[in-house]
């Protein structure tokens, strides 16, 4: 058995069931390997794509997400996909091809350094130098992502390591890195505290069930990151909405009178809170993101079963305060706002893929979240064409039902991942919203450079033609009244609607 064989049978022993990816020449011994295995492998047309799908896989389950490419330009390929799973802490396994390790460093064909490459947008990148160190390497990370997932891991792997037929495996036990030392301060916080809030982030969701159990016993409010929404459903009256940056006026109202908040799994990013207050206890497995007077570096669930929580009533004085977005234009025809509200509306428990750009506001805005994991975008990096190949990635991961929602030029950014929808048969549907242009520049133009539109407008293709020309049922519709229709129909995917939208500016936070 090689190295390239072993690998493959541990990432079995791991549980690990599905991988996104490309062949090539370096990586081949390991794809050998591969397809003698049980493993679903998943043929993407792009880098970029396998690695968006691997993170729309862990988004939408927290599993692993396991993305493989070949040597430089395959792997050069994953670096944005790799930078956004990066800034969202999303636990993402990225294994390349390298050349032979008597080429590293040098200007071979298709030789990059790649564990250079990789180190800025990942927890580790790694460069084994024989088959032992690739074992350690592979079994430490998977290690790391399922207990610690603060972001994504790299090994390089070159070609004559993978085929290598000697080495030493090996049997890992880890403890946890937790330092509980400033529980009791933060103890006497909670303790003194009348007007607790909780902001719950994505790395509270795996605590979602004791978080809402406490919440609801203590009748501590909660507000969300974008990430964290559903770990309180969006109709509980202790959910108060979004952080800072997207607040309605009882998010406000909670975070400016609460005298105790409790950030469980968030980054406290100027998106979330433009200012740290005094009074602010923060809860995290990475500690390079904490902050403020009451730092927890550990695990979320550490947390909650050694702190004491007491019984607090501000929940009446909070429901007195109006909880609603005054958005203008949700019946309007057809701004995209008044489409986006129809689809959620027709999808309500449906995993929602959105991408970056003017939709991706009204859609978190709009969004209602029973449970987790209901609203795939990234938040950080933001990167344009997010959305469709995420979606591939979640609707093999949960077997469920997925939709698309982007815009015209988020989705030419990806658009050859239409042929693996089609391939896999995918149950995805993808509402394409077109108004010619990149809406949200146009808007930053207008309203901060007092500039005229400028390359921002889009001469774009036939997308009923484009989707058909996959073998993808595609429709076209331009009015409200047609979208309603279409949408009372029983839709399943693979389909395409492309609905033409005025422009439009978005509420600024």
């Amino acid at each position: 058995m090689n190295v390239a064989s072993k690998m493959v049978e541990i990432l079995e022993e791991e549980d690990i069931l599905d991988v996104f990816g490309i062949p090539g020449e370096q990586i081949m011994p390991f794809y050998e390997a591969l397809s003698k295995s049980g493993i679903n492998h998943v043929l993407t047309r792009h880098e970029q794509g396998a690695a968006t799908a691997a993170d729309g896989y862990a988004r939408s389950t927290g599993k692993i997400g396991v993305c493989i490419t070949t040597a430089s330009p395959g792997a050069l390929n994953a670096t944005m996909a790799v930078a956004t799973a990066y800034k969202d802490s999303i636990p993402l396994l990225l294994l390349t091809g390298d050349n032979e390790l008597k080429y590293r460093g040098s200007n071979h064909f298709q030789t990059t350094p790649q564990k250079e490459i990789f180190e800025p947008i990942t927890r580790a990148s790694f460069n084994p130098l024989n088959g032992t160190e690739a074992m350690y390497m592979l079994r430490a990370s998977i290690y790391e992502l399922k207990n610690f997932p603060k972001g994504p891991i790299h090994i390089n792997l070159p070609k004559d390591i993978l085929l290598e037929e000697e080495f030493d495996d090996f049997d890992l036990c880890y403890l946890c890195e937790n330092d509980l030392s400033n529980l009791a301060h933060a103890q006497e916080l909670i303790d003194k505290s009348q007007r607790p809030l909780f902001i719950l982030g994505a790395g509270a969701i795996g605590d979602a069930e004791d978080i809402r159990r406490i919440a609801d016993k203590y009748q501590i409010p909660a507000a969300t990151t974008f990430h964290g929404m559903g770990v309180i459903p969006d109709d509980s009256p202790l959910n108060v909405g979004l952080c800072l940056a997207r607040a309605n006026e009882r998010g406000k109202y909670a975070f400016e009178n609460a005298d105790c908040i409790i950030g469980l799994g968030i980054k406290a990013s100027e998106r979330t809170l433009p200012e740290i207050p005094g009074h602010f206890i923060q809860v995290n497995i990475n500690n390079n993101v904490l902050v403020g007077d009451y730092p927890i570096y550990g695990k979320v669930s550490d947390f909650l079963s050694e702190i004491r929580f007491k019984k607090v009533d501000w929940i009446d004085e909070l429901m007195e305060i109006d909880d609603s977005y005054h958005l203008e234009g949700l019946d309007d025809d057809l701004k995209p706002q008044a489409a986006i509200k129809r689809i959620l509306e027709k999808f309500p428990d449906n995993i929602i893929a959105s991408d970056a750009g003017s939709h991706t506001t009204w859609t978190t805005l709009l969004k209602k979240s029973s449970r987790p994991r209901q609203l795939l975008f990234s938040g950080a990096m933001a990167p344009m064409g997010y959305g469709l190949p995420s979606a591939i990635g979640a609707c093999i991961a949960t077997g469920e039902r997925v939709i698309v929602i982007n815009g015209d030029g988020d989705f030419q950014m990806n658009l050859q991942e239409l042929a693996t929808i089609r391939e896999q048969n995918l149950d995805i549907i993808i509402f394409i919203l077109n108004n010619s242009e990149f809406s949200i520049i146009r808007q930053w133009e207008e309203s901060f450079y007092d500039m005229e539109p400028y390359q921002v407008r889009l001469e774009n293709p036939d997308f009923v033609k484009l989707a058909s020309s996959y073998r993808i049922d595609a429709v076209r519709v331009d009015n409200l009244e047609d979208l309603e229709l279409v949408l009372d129909k029983n839709l399943t995917g693979p389909l395409v609607v492309e609905v033409i939208v005025e422009s439009e500016d978005i509420p600024l936070p």
